[in-house]
Parts: structure tokens; sequence; C-alpha cells
């Protein structure tokens, strides 16, 4: 391998680990407030393109339609919220992950029913003309999806540590009980956490969408990617998630040049299960949030 070859599977690799960063993201906000581990959490990234297709489709320009896909996937995931998730809490936790792993087939069902089963796309938002990097290339759309997540990991960490809700949000990760007797509403940052958490994916979901074509089926694969990071990284540590996003893909797109394309996803969990037999909690060590 030569190293323009390994600059390019650089780039190719940052593009599709800062999908899956923003994805680990969302796992880690939802695990972080309930506990349970959100499976439809893919659908999410999958239903984020498919909206922005739709409305791009209906005429109107891109950044209308980055919001409006983040709108609604965020109606989406606080009715989710409210219908799916809330009445199941006496229940135990269990219950509500089999809730989102129902949440997720009935999503990628209504996506194929709505849009069929061909893939779509977006046109990249500021031209498709690849930018030289040495002799490698990378093209404008991925600059948008760096840009993207590393814009929302900053403003996660100032939310997380300057707002005065930001605080209470971390108050419930590590004690919810306690929190409440401070006078937080636990329901309003459960729900608060679904809604970032939806908003995170969609806006993956429409960067990726140029560059990746979205079909109703792939949010599957995002899922599990996601999942696969945030564990890397340690699940429930929001740095984490981002540092094994990113890993993830490097390591994979490295091991497309190394090994085959055809062993691409392969690869990546097999990456996985190495580093969490030499240590379980992940890279960096998930947070234990003891609940009482």
């Amino acid at each position: 391998m030569t190293f323009d070859q390994f600059l390019q599977y650089i780039f190719s690799g940052v593009t599709s680990g800062s999908v899956y960063a923003l994805t680990a993201l969302g796992f880690t906000l939802i695990f972080n407030a309930t506990d349970i581990i959100n499976f439809s959490q893919g659908q999410m990234v999958m239903l984020g393109g498919m909206v922005a297709v739709a409305l791009h489709s209906a005429g109107l320009p891109l950044w209308v339609c980055f919001i409006g896909a983040v709108a609604a996937v965020v109606v989406l995931t606080i009715a989710f919220e409210e219908v799916a998730i809330r009445p199941l809490i006496r229940k135990g936790v269990l219950a509500q992950i089999i809730a989102t792993i129902g949440a997720a087939f009935v999503f990628e069902t209504a996506a194929m029913l709505i849009w069929g089963r061909d893939s779509l796309t977006l046109p990249a938002f500021s031209g498709e003309e690849p930018l030289s990097v040495g002799r490698a290339t990378v093209v404008p759309q991925t600059l948008w999806v760096v840009g993207l997540t590393i814009v929302i990991v900053v403003a996660l960490q100032l939310f997380y540590r300057k707002s005065l809700f930001g605080k209470a949000v971390r108050a419930c990760a590590v004690n919810p009980t306690a929190a409440r007797l401070q006078g937080i509403s636990y329901r309003r940052v459960v729900l608060f956490s679904f809604a970032l958490s939806g908003a995170i994916s969609a806006a993956a979901g429409v960067m990726i969408t140029p560059i990746s074509f979205m079909g109703y089926s792939s949010g599957a694969l995002f899922g599990l990617k996601g999942f696969a990071a945030a564990t890397l990284g340690g699940l429930g540590n929001p740095v984490g998630a981002v540092v094994g996003g990113f890993l993830l893909g490097i390591l994979e797109a490295l091991g497309v040049g190394v090994v085959s394309a055809g062993y691409k996803d392969a690869i990546a969990f097999v990456i996985l299960l190495l580093v969490l037999f030499a240590r379980p909690a992940g890279l960096l060590g998930a947070r234990v949030v003891n609940r009482q």
C-alpha cells in the first residue's frame, strides 16, 4: 500500500467514522438517561436521509430538507418514547429494549412501503468536484460530514458543562433518584435525551445520503456499526462513542485496503471482538452508572 492509497483509505474511514460516531452518540445519550439500548437508532439515521430525499423531491432547497428531516425524526422519537417506552417503565429495562427492537422493524417496514425498495440519494451540499490532497482526493461532502460531527460534539460538551439543564441531564445519568430529590424532572430529561438522539441521528443520515445511497434497509447496518462504535469506545461515555466511531471507520477502511472489500463489515466486528476480549469496558472504559 502506497502513502497515497493509505491517505485515501483514511479519508474514506473518517467519513464513515463520522456517521458511526454520531450514531454511537445517540446510543450513549439514551443509555445514560434510561439504561436501555435503543436498537432502532440506526433506523433514525435512515429516516433522516429518506425524509430529506422526499422533501427535496418536492422541490425544497437542501437546507430546508435538512431542517425538515431533523424536525420530523425528532417528533417521531418523542412519540416513540411517549407511546412505547414510557408505558413500559414498570416492566423493566428488558421490556423497553424489546420495544426498541420491534420499533426498528416497524420503521424499516414503513420506509419500504413509503419509499419502495430502491436506494435514493441527495445532491451534494456544495458540489461534487473532488478536492486533491497530494494524489488522494476527498469530496466536499466529506468535509460537511466531518464538520457537522465536530460541531455537534463541541456543542454537546458545552451544553453539558455550561448549561443548567445540561448539568441536570448529567446528574440524572449518575443517579436518577438523587436527581429527583433535588427537584430535577427525570421525565423531561428522558424525553430530551430521546429527542436529541433522534436529531443527531437524523442529521447524520441527511449528511451521508449524498455520498452513500440510502435505502429502507440501510438503518440496520448503521445501527450495528453505531452500537459497535459505542461499545468499542466505552458504552455510556460520549467521548468514547466519538473515538470509537472514528476508530472503527478508519480501521474498517484500512482493512478493505489490506484484505478485501468483501470482508468490510466482518473486519469491523472482528476488531470490536478483539478489543472487548482485551478490555471488556471498551477503550475509554464506560462509566458505571449505579441506579438505586
